[in-house]
């Protein structure tokens, strides 16, 4: 009845930050850039990061979009809200049911 199903790991490789700002709360905001490779094929894909420099918490969305716009919205949404490094990822999924 049951089976192990195996499913490949993927990685974001060759990331280069694209953009950061550095916010007036001392948190850091960057969409980075970055290659994934599925089916053999090449796809370019935005991340997100977020990290407070008083405390060194840092959280990462690392394959955040495909689009561009979209990555630098989320991050301008983050900033103008000033989002800590915590709560990035309930962010996320709000930005998501919006952009819905």
């Amino acid at each position: 009845m049951f089976g192990l199903i195996r499913k490949k790991k993927q990685e974001v490789r060759d990331r280069t930050v694209y953009m950061e700002i550095y916010g007036g709360n001392k948190v850091s905001y960057r969409v980075t850039s970055g290659k994934m490779y599925y089916d053999d094929s090449e796809i370019i894909t935005y991340g997100i990061e977020v990290e407070d420099s008083r405390t060194g918490q840092k959280e990462i969305i690392s394959d955040f979009s495909r689009n561009i716009e979209d990555a630098v919205d989320f991050a301008e949404m983050l900033i103008t809200a000033r989002i800590r490094p915590c709560r990035l990822y309930n962010q996320a999924l709000n930005y998501l049911m919006i952009s819905i």
